[in-house]
This record gives C-alpha cells, structure tokens and sequence, in this order.
C-alpha cells in the first residue's frame, strides 16, 4: 500500500540557475547516494515539475514513509540540500528552514464521480 503526496516550493528567478538545477536532476545525474536514502526511507516514485519559478514535487510513498535516515549518509544529505538551496527558495508561509511544502488536495474526479448522485 501506498500514498501520493504533493509538495510546492519556488526556484530562484534566474534562467541560468533554473537550468543547472534541472541538469542536477536529468537522468543519472542525482547523487547515487541521493536516490539510495529516498527509496530507504519509503519514496517509491518521485517526479519534481516546473512552470516559471515554481516547483511542483509528487511523491509516491510507502506507508510507513518518512523511514528514518540512515546517519551514515547524513552528511552527503546534507551537502546535496546545502547544494539545491541555491536554486530553490522557500514559500513564504514555510518556516525556518523548511522549502517543500505538503499540498491539500482539492479535487479528485474519483471523488466526483463517486459523490454525483448527491451534488444537485
């Protein structure tokens, strides 16, 4: 069993560093080490979209996601994200520290197409 989650946070308004972040993440250029702690601590599929300086992130995840980290890879975590807060920034409701903010799901034709008799 698994669950989706959305995420949003903005990129730095500049084309030069919008393109080296998405160079960053064309295929096999994220840090191994990178994709070894998502999947170990319960993502089973990520894609990040982008329009203009927004970022847009959908997760498929295990249940049981977050996992704990692993400390052996801590400190490479640290470096790839101390790396890609020169390309992203914060939403401005997001707190200290914080960039990818969880998403509410407003519509969902499932839901539409189940709730129909109901809606007039």
């Amino acid at each position: 069993m698994s669950r989706r989650l959305c995420f949003a946070l903005d990129f730095v308004a500049d084309a030069a560093l919008i393109a080296e972040y998405e160079r960053l993440h064309a295929p096999g250029m994220v840090w191994p080490e990178v994709m070894e702690d998502l999947s170990a601590r319960g993502v089973e599929e990520m894609e990040i979209w982008r329009v203009e300086d927004r970022g847009f992130m959908i997760a498929q995840v295990s249940d049981d996601y977050p996992r704990p980290r692993a400390e052996a890879v801590q400190e490479v975590i640290d470096c790839w994200e101390a790396l890609m807060w020169q390309f992203q920034k914060a939403l401005p409701t997001a707190q200290a520290g914080e960039k990818w903010l969880e998403m509410k799901r407003l519509f969902s034709t499932t839901e539409q197409t189940g709730a129909r008799d109901g809606a007039r």
